[in-house]
C-alpha cells in the first residue's frame, strides 16, 4: 500500500478531492482500454479492411455520430443521473471489440463496426467531465479536471505499449480480446465505485430547453467554434501522424506503439505541475499559448522527419495540449448552467467529435494529393485559427475570470 501511496502522491500530490477518487480510478482503467485499441485502429482499418480511401469518410460519419451521441449523453444525464449514463456507454463499450473482430471478416460489415465505434463511448466522456464539476467545488474545476486527464493519460500510458507488444508477438484477435477484459474491468468498477450524485450537483431535473439555452449563448458558440480547430489538430496527432509515419516514412506500426507513449508519460508526469504554474496567467493567455505550441511544431516535419524529429514535435504537442485541455474544460463548466450542465459538456464534447470528423477527412485527403508537408502546414495554420477565436470568445465574455474586452486586453498585454 505504501508504494501505491507514493506513487499516487508523485503523480497527483497531496490536492486530490476525496470525492474525485472514484472517477480517477474508472476513468484510468476506461483509458488503458480504449488506448489500447484506439492507437491502432486506422492501421487495423488499413491492413484488415484495406480501407485505405474509405478511412477519411469512416472517421467522418462515425465522429459526427459520436458528437450527436455525446450530447444526447449529457442530455440524459441531466435527467437521468450521470451514472446510469457512464455505465451504459462503458457497458456497450466492453463486448464492440468482439463486435469489430467478427465484422472485420466482411469488408462493408467491418467499415460499418467502424464507423459506430466511438458512438457509445462518447456517452460516457462528456457526461464524467459533468460529474466532476458535480463533484468538486467551482474555484477547483481546473485542478480537478487536470487530475482526471492525468489519469486518463496514465492508463494510456499502459495501453499503446500492450497493444504493440501483442501485435509484435500475436495477431489482431489477441488484442481486441484484451480491450475486452479491460473494458470489462472498467465498468465493474464504474458499478461499484461512481457515487450517484455529488455535493454540487444540481437538486433537480431541469425544466427548460438545453438545446434553446446552448443556441442562444453566444460566448460559448465562440469558445465551442476554437474547440473545434483545436480538437482538429490535436485530432492530426492522435490519427494522421500514426498513418503519415507508418504509411508514409516508412515507419514500422509497432513503433507507433512506443512513440505514442511519450505523450501520455509527460502528461502523467507533469499535467498538475504545469496547470499549477499555469494558475497564475489569465485563461484567454494560456489557450493562445496552448493551440499555437500544439499546431505550429508541425512545421518541423517540412525540414525532416527522423526519429528526433517525430521524438521533439510529440514533446512539445504535449506541453500545449496540456496548457489546453483542462484551462477550456473548467471555462466550460463555469459557463454552463447548473442544471443543464451535462448538456453543455455534451455539447461541448461534440467539439471533440467535429475534429476526429474532420482532421482525417482534411488531412488524409491533402496528404493523399498534395503530400505529407502541405498536411502539416495546413494544421498548423489550423491552430492559429482556433487561438484567435478562443481570444474572442472570452472578450466576449466566455470567461467568469476575465469578463468583456479585459480578457482581450490581459493578452495583448502579458503578450
Amino acid at each position: 500500500m505504501k508504494v501505491f501511496r507514493r506513487l499516487e502522491h508523485a503523480i497527483w500530490g497531496d490536492g486530490v478531492d476525496d470525492a474525485l477518487r472514484p472517477v480517477i480510478a474508472v476513468t484510468l482503467v476506461a483509458a488503458a482500454a480504449g488506448s489500447t485499441l484506439w492507437s491502432f485502429m486506422g492501421i487495423w482499418a488499413i491492413d484488415e479492411l484495406e480501407a485505405k480511401s474509405a478511412l477519411p469518410f469512416v472517421f467522418l460519419v462515425g465522429a459526427m455520430l459520436s458528437g450527436i451521441s455525446g450530447y444526447v449523453g449529457g442530455w440524459f444525464s441531466d435527467r437521468l443521473g450521470r451514472r446510469k449514463v457512464i455505465l451504459f456507454g462503458e457497458g456497450v463499450m466492453v463486448v464492440y471489440p468482439i463486435v469489430l473482430l467478427l465484422a472485420a471478416k466482411n469488408h462493408g460489415a467491418g467499415l460499418a463496426a467502424l464507423t459506430f465505434a466511438g458512438v457509445f463511448g462518447a456517452l460516457g466522456g462528456s457526461v464524467a467531465q459533468a460529474m466532476v464539476a458535480d463533484l468538486v467545488a467551482p474555484e477547483r474545476h481546473a485542478s480537478a479536471y487536470a487530475s482526471v486527464r492525468v489519469a486518463a493519460n496514465f492508463g494510456v500510458v499502459m495501453g499503446p505499449p500492450v497493444g504493440a507488444a501483442i501485435l509484435f508477438f500475436g495477431d489482431w484477435t489477441a488484442l481486441f480480446l484484451t480491450v475486452t477484459v479491460l473494458s470489462a474491468t472498467a465498468w465493474l468498477l464504474a458499478f461499484h465505485l461512481l457515487p450517484h450524485g455529488g455535493a454540487y450537483a444540481p437538486e433537480a431535473p431541469p425544466q427548460r430547453s438545453s438545446f434553446g439555452a446552448i443556441l442562444h449563448d453566444r460566448p460559448f458558440l465562440l469558445f465551442l467554434g476554437s474547440a473545434v480547430f483545436a480538437w482538429i489538430v490535436y485530432v492530426a496527432y492522435e490519427v494522421v501522424i500514426p498513418v503519415s509515419l507508418v504509411d508514409g516514412y516508412g515507419y514500422d506500426k509497432s513503433t507507433w506503439g512506443f512513440l505514442v507513449w511519450i505523450n501520455p508519460l509527460l502528461v502523467t508526469l507533469f499535467q498538475i505541475r504545469l496547470t499549477r504554474a499555469s494558475a497564475r496567467f489569465s485563461p484567454s493567455l494560456v489557450l493562445v499559448v496552448a493551440m499555437l505550441v500544439m499546431g505550429l511544431p508541425f512545421l518541423l516535419f517540412l525540414v525532416s522527419h527522423g526519429l528526433f524529429v517525430v521524438i521533439t514535435v510529440l514533446t512539445v504537442f504535449v506541453i500545449g495540449e496540456m496548457l489546453w485541455v483542462p484551462t477550456s474544460q473548467a471555462i466550460v463548466a463555469d459557463l454552463a448552467p447548473e442544471d443543464i450542465r451535462g448538456a453543455y459538456m455534451g455539447a461541448f464534447g461534440s467539439g471533440a467529435a467535429i475534429g476526429f470528423a474532420l482532421a482525417p477527412l482534411i488531412g488524409f485527403q491533402t496528404r493523399n494529393s498534395f503530400g505529407d508537408d502541405a498536411a502539416w502546414v495546413m494544421f498548423a495554420g489550423i491552430s492559429v485559427v482556433a487561438a484567435v477565436l478562443a481570444v474572442a470568445a472570452l472578450a466576449l465574455g466566455g470567461s467568469r475570470e476575465t469578463g468583456g474586452g479585459e480578457a482581450l486586453e490581459e493578452v495583448l498585454v502579458e503578450v
